[in-house]
């Protein structure tokens, strides 16, 4: 019985944790929406989600068919399987000539898992954390979740939209962390080897933990890009199956982790979720072969091919005003003349029309109000299609805010 006065744990908080009570990432409720309208039988054409539209690559389904009829998949090493993790540390040294030791390597339930333990292996409540804004919300609400305070570091036009050492010098102390994404969501955008190496350098003399979310790497349009193990060991890199290997529902990920955080990781994932997914395991490995990456490639070309449909679409339409989209599958638009609220345009134009995009409002906490996130990942007929279909909109709207 408590006693009188005192508090009523767990399920007496009629709104939950405190913890619980951070910002939605929007971009979930219009996939929400736009399978609802699908089941009532109605157009949707998805130039929202941030997911390819082809299935995982040949070998990956040949792999999990033998794994269904002959593996027991059963519980794995929390940080993996040897196999996959020597697939991947193989994958970086024929990508980016790095000699990775497979003991570097922690598998985990998606990059989102990644993201989740290292935030709690490296920062405790009250660390300050950067990040480029706009940047992934993920980022930022997971942070505060977990009582972090978020440093937004404001990357425009000016800068590329990317982070720069600049930036940090002017804070008033180093943060704990710093997270940089290339290719980035939502803008696209690139940090050139030069500028990562020096990001990764200003953080390894400030006693900064450097997150590199290298997830979209493989899918670019400008010249490579680099990793920044390649500069700092120190720092952690993120990647994952889910993008240019085409497996986002696998929820695979995988971190190169220093050494002064392994243990500390291994900990946290043996609790949280003891290992990762048995099957996406076994079949991932098939990922890094080389007929996969060739189909991984040619999935690429047809992205660069979308990719200008859209940005040759949007110019018709009068929207000229975008992030440089050199990598990834995202336009990352400013619509300001149109509207002064994306949360409710974007829902009202899925709703009217069946064009599904993702508000601004998840990206950037000041001006996402008056920015939208096209995806270029589905066929070059959906965008097409979501070109036609928004023409009438946008010249609706410009009448309106006129």
């Amino acid at each position: 019985m408590s006693a009188p006065g005192s508090s009523r744990a767990g399920s007496a908080r009629a709104g939950g944790s405190q913890r619980s009570d951070i910002a939605m990432f929007h971009v979930m409720d219009v996939l929400a929406a736009s399978a609802a309208r699908r089941a009532a039988g109605l157009e949707v054409v998805s130039l929202a989600a941030g997911q390819p539209s082809t299935p995982a690559p040949a070998p990956v389904l040949r792999a999990v068919r033998s794994a269904l009829a002959t593996d027991v998949l059963g519980y794995t090493e929390s940080a993996g399987i040897a196999p996959l993790r020597t697939a991947i540390a193989g994958h970086y040294r024929t990508r980016y000539g790095l000699e990775v030791d497979p003991a570097d390597v922690v598998v985990t339930t998606g990059s989102s898992g990644a993201f989740t333990l290292i935030f709690l292996a490296a920062f405790d409540v009250g660390d300050r954390v950067a990040m480029a804004r706009p940047g992934y919300p993920a980022y930022r609400n997971s942070l505060r979740a977990l009582g972090c305070e978020v440093v937004e570091l404001d990357c425009g036009a000016a800068t590329g939209f990317v982070p720069t050492v600049e930036m940090l010098d002017a804070l008033d102390s180093p943060p704990a962390g710093l997270i940089v994404a290339s290719p980035a969501n939502p803008t696209g955008t690139v940090i050139t080897p030069h500028d990562l190496a020096a990001l990764a350098t200003w953080c390894a003399d400030h006693g900064t933990l450097l997150i590199s979310d290298e997830i979209y790497h493989g899918i670019e349009y400008a010249g490579p890009t680099s990793c920044a193990w390649a500069t700092s060991r120190e720092s952690v890199v993120m990647g994952s199956v889910s993008k240019y290997f085409s497996m986002t529902g696998w929820r695979l990920g995988w971190m190169l982790v220093p050494q002064r955080y392994r243990r500390g990781v291994e900990r946290l994932t043996a609790n949280l979720t003891i290992c990762p997914p048995a099957v996406s395991q076994a079949a991932a490995v098939a990922a890094f072969d080389p007929e996969s990456i060739a189909e991984c490639d040619s999935h690429v070309e047809r992205y660069a091919a979308n990719r200008a449909v859209l940005l040759d679409g949007l110019a018709t339409l009068g929207v000229t005003d975008i992030a440089p989209p050199d990598g990834a599958f995202y336009v990352y638009a400013d619509i300001g003349d149109v509207t002064d609220d994306s949360l409710s345009w974007c829902a009202r134009v899925l709703a009217d029309t069946g064009v599904a995009m993702a508000p601004g409002a998840d990206f950037d906490t000041r001006s996402g109000n008056r920015t939208v996130r096209l995806s270029f990942a589905g066929t070059t007929a959906e965008i097409e299609r979501g070109l036609e279909l928004l023409t009438p909109v946008f010249e609706t709207s410009r009448l309106h805010a006129g």
